[in-house]
């Protein structure tokens, strides 16, 4: 049927949540929504188990009705801000900085998805402020929206929503892959008492390269405490290495590169010395306890000086390689998965972005 276009004042009523404190949270007490939580824990459009719970006097305070559309008053960014999710369930109680768009005769999951689709940036647009960004229900009326009959919104919502359920439960395959191939990873690399120092079998370099100093293009990757930040045109290394972040928040943090590539000064990457296998290694420090050997309070550091005297648990080249053969066919399986998600998440952002007028 046709669809019709209608601003957000024409088809509900504004309300806002009133808040809750985080020192009220608690493991008992009645279900409630902080506004954070919608952009950090509630990744697909609708709210059925809730995470959070309060036991703040509750007399005073906004409850939703299923269907509800709720939208973040306040953010670091307008894409954070502009991120709607629909409640299915009553007395849920609505934490402050919450706007919550109560519809007469629409399909909140249905709404949701629109707003995160073409509307985001309609959203996104009205939203005020610089280093906090603000949206409140009086820039939500003039949100214009695209809507077919109640019949077809409630067709389209349920063909997102199990799409939505398969990310789910790809983001869960990837999670137990994950769990099993860090604990088999600890079983099998520290099955033997500790007889080899890091620095024994393996060799630290550093890099003096800054972020500001790389390119978006470039014949070999770069890599950062986030991953591949960029390009450059004349390699650091031209071999395998163990990547393992010296500062940050990821401190400790170890990864694997191949072939030409560079890294910035938050990373050492290490290259493997002796009869060993660098494999294994990489396995062994993917699970190596870093904690002792963190320096500083604001940043923490790591030196390979301090933890390269630690003992790992080395055994023959041939029980190494037969340990890292093992972990190695479960981690190419991990990174199907990860591809797998990507393409699911992928397509959602293309119906989103194709489905609404």
């Amino acid at each position: 049927g046709v669809w019709t276009e209608e601003r957000l004042a024409d088809i509900a009523k504004f309300y806002k949540g009133t808040g809750i404190p985080k020192d009220q949270l608690s493991d008992e007490g009645e279900p409630c929504i902080l506004y954070g939580e919608l952009y950090t824990k509630y990744k697909s459009e609708t709210i059925g188990k809730v995470i959070s719970k309060t036991n703040i006097d509750n007399t005073k305070l906004v409850k939703s009705k299923t269907n509800d559309v709720i939208i973040p008053c306040s953010g670091e960014t307008a894409e954070d801000i502009a991120t709607a999710r629909c409640v299915l369930n009553d007395n849920i109680l609505l934490g402050g900085d919450l706007n919550i768009i109560r519809l007469h005769g629409y399909d909140g999951t249905f709404m949701s998805y629109q707003l995160n689709g073409k509307r985001k940036y309609d959203i996104a647009r009205v939203a005020q402020g610089v280093s906090v960004v603000h949206l409140y229900g009086e820039h939500l009326k003039g949100v214009k929206t695209i809507n077919p009959c109640l019949e077809e919104q409630k067709k389209i919502a349920n063909l997102l929503s199990l799409l939505d359920e398969r990310i789910a439960t790809q983001n869960k395959i990837i999670e137990k892959l994950q769990s099993l191939i860090k604990g088999l990873a600890v079983t099998l690399t520290t099955k033997g008492k500790p007889n080899t120092t890091i620095s024994q079998c393996l060799e630290c370099h550093s890099s003096t390269l800054q972020e500001s100093e790389v390119s978006p293009n470039g014949l070999y990757k770069v890599f950062g405490a986030n991953g591949l930040v960029g390009y450059t045109d004349v390699p650091q290394m031209n071999g395998d290495s163990i990547l393992v972040i010296k500062d940050g928040s990821g401190v400790g943090t170890a990864s694997y590169a191949q072939g030409k590539f560079s890294v910035i000064g938050t990373l050492n990457y290490l290259t493997v010395l002796g009869n060993n296998n660098l494999r294994y290694l990489y396995f062994a420090l993917s699970v190596f306890n870093f904690q002792s050997y963190k320096t500083g309070m604001a940043i923490p550091h790591i030196y390979f000086k301090d933890y390269g005297n630690a003992k790992i648990y080395c055994p023959s080249l041939t029980e190494q390689k037969r340990v890292a053969n093992m972990l190695d066919k479960m981690e190419s399986k991990l990174f199907l998965e990860q591809e797998l998600l990507a393409s699911f998440n992928s397509q959602k952002r293309y119906l989103l972005g194709q489905m609404f007028i």
